[in-house]
């Protein structure tokens, strides 16, 4: 089994940083989850992994070792858009993959296309963008490699299909494979892996265990009167770590006391107050996005909130 080690990744087309800096490794037996906006250097962060794009500085390593052409048998890909042949068969794609791998096992690769309700017999171009995936996705699993690069693997799958390719993502795990996948259905990730990291713009912003990231914060939502309502100095507090505003619905993230948030700002005059778990797509935009919370600085200011 593989550790995929990545260190001070940096690509640079012409003038534009595409990534800056990126390190994280993926161990094996584990799930790794690379989650960030459109254009954020995930799909530039997997080609210079794979070899597809050559890094401008920083190390690629599996095991301690660079990329060479014989990792490529104990390493497989699915890439977020199609490279299958239009005009061969599904079967011919078994096959060619065979002859290209010698842990290739195609057996497993009909039995997971039977079960993504593939036909073997079905020319590529008569398939849907979903059955496009599945197809990708079940040579991969079929190769019995020690890492798997996973980018957008359910892209166009229904949710019955989405469901299985997870739990093929956490039983390859299991099994002591190296996993790194994204995913901008930010609930798989959720589910599948055990440690994220979130990129934005080309550097990791954001990175641990999920359960970590979690641990210790809270949110407590409100509805107040108005959108520019004051709320009692909440966005001060020293347990407050990011206060965001929509209309009129407010979150609170805290890292202390959501007991006491929630009753301060049932006093300041919210209502339907609760206190919620983060999740990772909490975690996730509070890494990309930038606060609201200056909206209440305002507000309280426009009021004279001292």
């Amino acid at each position: 089994m593989s550790t995929i080690q990545i260190s001070d990744l940096r690509k640079v087309y012409g003038s534009q940083v595409a990534v800056d800096g990126v390190s994280f490794e993926v161990p094996p037996g584990s799930v790794f989850g690379l989650l960030g906006p459109n254009g954020a250097g995930k799909t530039t962060t997997f080609k210079c992994m794979l070899g597809l794009a050559r890094p401008t500085s920083g190390q690629v390593a599996y095991d301690g070792q660079p990329l060479m052409p014989a990792r490529f048998e104990h390493l497989a890909y699915v890439p977020e858009r199609s490279v299958l042949y239009d005009w061969m068969t599904v079967g011919d794609h078994i096959e060619a993959t065979r002859r290209a791998f010698a842990r290739f096992n195609p057996s497993r690769a009909r039995e997971l296309l039977a079960g993504f309700g593939v036909a073997p017999h079905k020319r590529v171009r008569a398939l849907s963008k979903g059955m496009r995936t599945a197809t990708m996705v079940a040579l991969a699993f079929a190769r019995e490699a020690d890492v798997l690069v996973l980018d957008e693997p359910t892209s166009g799958l229904d949710p019955v299909n989405q469901r299985t390719v997870l739990s093929l993502i956490i039983n390859e795990a299991a099994k002591g494979r190296s996993i790194l996948f994204s995913s901008h259905q930010i609930g798989q990730v959720e589910r599948a892996a055990e440690r994220v990291a979130i990129i934005d713009r080309g550097r990791i912003v954001l990175d641990g265990e999920i359960d970590e990231l979690k641990a210790d914060r809270k949110i407590v939502e409100g509805i107040v009167p108005s959108a520019d309502y004051p709320l009692d100095g909440l966005g001060a507090a020293a347990n407050v770590t990011r206060v965001d505003r929509t209309e009129r619905i407010v979150r609170i993230l805290v890292n202390a006391d959501p007991n006491g948030v929630a009753a301060r700002l049932t006093a300041a005059g919210a209502t339907g107050v609760r206190i919620v778990d983060l999740n990772l797509e909490d975690i996730f935009l509070y890494a990309v996005s930038p606060a609201t919370a200056d909206a209440d600085v305002v507000a309280e200011a426009s009021h004279g909130v001292r």
